[in-house]
């Protein structure tokens, strides 16, 4: 369960925080993780981690994991500076990275299942800032 500790700032944060920081990372998109994800082999859940849609490969599976591994050690280093949780970060992320995600790319919705985006708003917490 999410905690109350003022989300607004949190959100107000990360906000400017990935709007400074999301160019940059778009840019530098290693190859194989936007065939991957334009393939829909992985896609951006809920908790602001990468997921599966379909069973990966060991490639994929790995490539994966290491980007989770280095979203975790952003999300709770900005995370400590906000004064927020872990998991309000990555939850707040989530909701960033789903909105951001380009038609055909694979999504978790708020009922956990997984969506094909199209050109219409992807489903999202209400929660979502």
């Amino acid at each position: 369960m999410l905690k109350t500790l003022n989300p607004i700032a949190a959100a107000a944060a990360l906000m400017g925080a990935l709007v400074l920081t999301a160019p940059a990372a778009a840019q530098q998109r290693d190859p194989a993780y936007a065939a991957a994800r334009a393939a829909g082999q992985v896609g951006e859940k809920t908790d602001g981690y990468l997921g599966y849609p379909v069973p990966p490969s060991p490639e994929i599976r790995r490539m994966a994991e290491d980007i989770n591994i280095k979203r975790r050690a952003v999300y709770a280093r900005k995370a400590a500076e906000n004064k927020v949780t872990v998991e309000d970060y990555a939850f707040t992320s989530a909701c960033l990275l789903i909105a951001d995600t380009d038609p055909g790319e694979k999504y978790q919705a708020p009922n956990g299942t997984w969506q094909t985006r199209t050109d219409a708003p992807p489903l999202r917490d209400s929660r979502c800032p």
